[in-house]
């Protein structure tokens, strides 16, 4: 029986979202059991709204045009959904004579992907969650479409700044990277050696207690040592006690507006320590960046898109496509699915095998994982200082 199919973002815009959506439409086209394609315009409010843009006839121009486009093409959201809310959904997935619906997002978002499954798992609608994060922090999944891009930018933006510092060394300079309560994309900063002859002398995690007396120690070995240099510290860094070393401004739903670390570690060093110090905050700039887009991410989150219409029509429910690493010398990967109670509101974080023992950079072993889904090389940046 044939029907309509809707797909909506949720959470915070990537690179590579609109991968999906093109793989989402690309694949439904195909299938004779999909009619016509809506998007939600502005994500699960949008829906509520009924504010729906039917996608199946796009041009070739407009298609084409997702790959290369950042950030949501159809608008995301992070709406606070209550109980009425997913009760609405289901009268106007009826009315709209949606079948199939495709929520790509990260935690929160396969969170109310499980709750509409869970509303419409008596009736006749399938429910398939695409994956999509930056910070890389969703359960199950080897990685998550959205994530090699992200880490892709820190890695070539921390070089260029490595770069910068070695060749004006007269300071030390703090980089803040997002993620989250996981440290995923501040430890891709580490690939910055595959760039430049320097890479950033000290990365720290929010999986390890943030303790001021080691970090001022660690800096101050490296003024002794250097006279500069490059940290990179992850937004969520906490003290043992699970307290933000900076004070977040506010916090909306699973949505917290961290407070500037970077600035706040920049301000120790100088305070501490006396020595020159900045802070630099990429922020946004590293979240959707076409840029530095990783082709490898952006196939993936096509494949992603494609293979949760493919699972939908095929009567899956209750399901979030994942990626699955295959053995071998050479990187692929396959998509499959996991059943979304697994996945909703777990957090994949860093594990203790790729994290330094003093918890203040990164093992080769991080690296070997991560350096395939940035995709192609990165561009080589000159030292004619060094032999």
């Amino acid at each position: 029986m044939a029907g309509n199919l809707i797909v909506m973002h949720g959470g915070g815009p990537t690179a590579v979202i609109n991968a999906s959506l093109y793989g989402v439409i690309r694949e439904a086209q195909a299938s004779p059991e999909v009619e016509r394609v809506y998007a939600a315009i502005g994500g699960t409010g949008g829906f509520l709204k009924e504010q729906l843009r039917d996608v199946t006839d796009l041009t070739e121009q407009q298609l084409h045009g997702l790959l290369s486009s950042p950030a949501s093409a159809i608008g995301t959201s992070r709406d606070a959904l209550e109980a009425p809310e997913y009760e609405a959904m289901v009268p106007l997935f009826e009315k709209y004579n949606i079948r199939y619906v495709l929520m790509n997002g990260g935690n929160g978002t396969q969170d109310t992907c499980g709750k509409i499954y869970a509303r419409c798992k008596d009736k006749d609608i399938r429910v398939i969650g695409v994956p999509k994060t930056m910070d890389n922090d969703l359960a199950v999944t080897d990685h998550s479409p959205g994530f090699g891009s992200a880490a892709r930018y820190m890695a070539g933006s921390v070089a260029e700044v490595c770069c910068d510092v070695e060749g004006l060394p007269i300071h030390v300079v703090v980089i803040e990277a997002l993620g989250r309560n996981a440290g995923w994309v501040t430890a891709a900063a580490s690939l910055a050696t595959d760039s430049y002859a320097h890479g950033p002398d000290l990365i720290y995690l929010p999986e390890r207690a943030f303790d001021e007396e080691a970090f001022l120690r660690d800096v101050r070995r490296l003024i002794d040592q250097k006279g500069h240099g490059v940290i990179v510290a992850s937004e969520g860094l906490h003290y043992a006690d699970g307290t933000p070393i900076v004070e977040p401004i506010f916090t909306v739903g699973r949505a917290t507006y961290f407070g500037d670390v970077s600035a706040h570690l920049a301000n120790l060093i100088t305070k501490k320590l006396g020595y020159k110090a900045r802070a630099e905050k990429p922020g946004l700039l590293g979240r959707a960046s076409i840029a530095w887009q990783s082709e490898t991410d952006r196939a993936e989150a096509e494949a992603c898109g494609r293979a949760a219409v493919r699972a939908a029509v095929a009567g899956e429910c209750g399901k979030m496509v994942a990626l699955g690493r295959l053995p071998g010398e050479t990187f692929a990967t396959e998509t499959f699915l996991a059943d979304i109670q697994d996945v909703m509101m777990t957090e994949a974080k860093m594990p203790d095998a790729f994290i330094n023992a003093e918890g203040n950079g990164v093992t080769e072993a991080y690296k070997n994982w991560v350096r395939p889904l940035i995709g192609s090389p990165l561009p080589k940046l000159m030292d004619l200082r060094s032999e």
